[in-house]
């Protein structure tokens, strides 16, 4: 249901002035919180797409999506836990969140190849977008080594997504 964000608003939400150059980078509490929400927003979307497509590929992407992400999210969680730290809400958050849900109402709406392209066309936007601000935002402003490795093996695994939504989008007819 994660009815993503454009990239234009991901990145201006990301180069808003809290994380503008100069200005106060986002502290660990944040950042968990962001990429916590930003993936537990991607499991929305794919349950949307799951609901939604009859598309098998659609539907295996969709289920990986659900897969990695909450995996991510559980190692996520039990590293904030070991830590000590509690997940910051903030305005990247909120705002993510708000976009989510103007996205998934506006997928809500599509159905059979349009619905299909246009979660595919999201979703290669979103992993791209995410992608760029966890290298140059969310991964450098981390200041705990753990947080930050956690960070740059999701990014790993992001790019593949990434990867793997473009292949679909480009096989849907």
């Amino acid at each position: 249901m994660i009815a993503r964000l454009s990239a234009v608003a991901v990145l201006c939400l990301l180069s808003a002035p809290a994380f503008a150059q100069g200005a106060a980078k986002p502290t660990d509490p944040q950042i968990a919180h962001i990429a916590y929400t930003a993936g537990q927003l991607d499991i929305e979307a794919a349950k949307q797409a799951l609901a939604k497509s009859k598309n098998k590929e659609v539907r295996d992407f969709a289920n990986d999506m659900v897969r990695d992400h909450t995996e991510v999210n559980k190692q996520a969680l039990a590293l904030v836990e070991k830590l000590k730290v509690k997940p910051e809400d903030n305005d990247t958050s909120r705002a993510l969140t708000k976009q989510a849900a103007a996205k998934r109402d506006e997928l809500s709406k599509l159905d059979g190849a349009a619905f299909d392209k246009a979660y595919a066309a999201n979703e290669v936007t979103y992993h791209k977008t995410v992608n760029g601000a966890l290298e140059s935002t969310l991964i450098p402003s981390a200041s705990n080594a753990e947080l930050k490795s956690l960070l740059q093996t999701g990014l790993k695994l992001f790019q593949g997504h990434q990867q793997h939504a473009e292949h679909v989008a480009a096989d849907i007819k």
